[in-house]
């Protein structure tokens, strides 16, 4: 009898670990698909509404819990396996061009938060970290310019998003249009970025909201 109540928290937390991941995928799923609701979601997953509640409060969870699953999934390895890339700058580049593919791909996860915006700079800002030592590489091996830094990752990537994740725009145009974008953090032949001061500094989360809301 004790050995049995021993082993009943832990199949219980293997059982919340397992409607975890049930619920994000079916999260996925549903806002990948379009617009969707916490109930879908619920029933896609095979919960009930009060499992999904005791998990993830409120629409804003399940966004940001997508979000990195997104990231981890999707986003992350690219990155890892790019460590020892030959050329780092399409290294990025091939990142970058798989972020606009998915942010067209989970348009859903735009309309289902009433604050996306906040909780897409979260998830973009911890993406752009794990490009920085990508990046210091790109610049180390001269083809990324050195005036460039970590902290103007996310800015540069939602200037891509805002012209190249919008509908209806083709593949092959953000192919090349992105390599456009790119062509310009090459060193040869570039302007020097002019200074930003501290209270100059775009804020993030409004720059996303502006994208999203069109």
């Amino acid at each position: 009898m004790p050995k049995e109540t021993s082993r009943t928290p832990r199949a219980r937390r293997v059982d919340a670990r397992s409607n975890v991941e049930r619920i994000v995928a079916a999260g996925r799923a549903v806002l990948g698909s379009g617009e969707g609701s916490l109930d879908r979601i619920a029933s896609e997953a095979g919960v009930g509404i009060a499992t999904l509640y005791r998990h993830f409060p409120n629409r804003e969870a399940i966004v940001r819990a997508v979000l990195d699953d997104i990231l981890g999934t999707d986003l992350l390895p690219l990155v890892e396996a790019a460590t020892d890339s030959a050329h780092p700058r399409q290294s990025l580049q091939d990142v970058a061009t798989r972020l606009l593919e998915l942010i067209t791909d989970e348009r859903g996860l735009v309309t289902f938060a009433s604050n996306f915006a906040d909780v897409a700079v979260d998830a973009l800002q911890q993406f752009s970290d794990s490009l920085a030592p990508l990046l210091a590489r790109a610049q180390e091996a001269g083809e990324v310019r050195d005036d460039l830094t970590a902290a103007d990752i996310p800015h540069f990537l939602v200037m891509g998003i805002a012209g190249l994740a919008l509908p209806g725009t083709t593949a092959s145009m953000r192919a090349r249009f992105i390599a456009l974008l790119f062509d310009s953090l090459h060193p040869a032949q570039a302007t020097p970025l002019p200074p930003l001061r501290d209270n100059e500094q775009q804020d993030l989360g409004r720059a996303v909201s502006r994208v999203i809301t069109g």
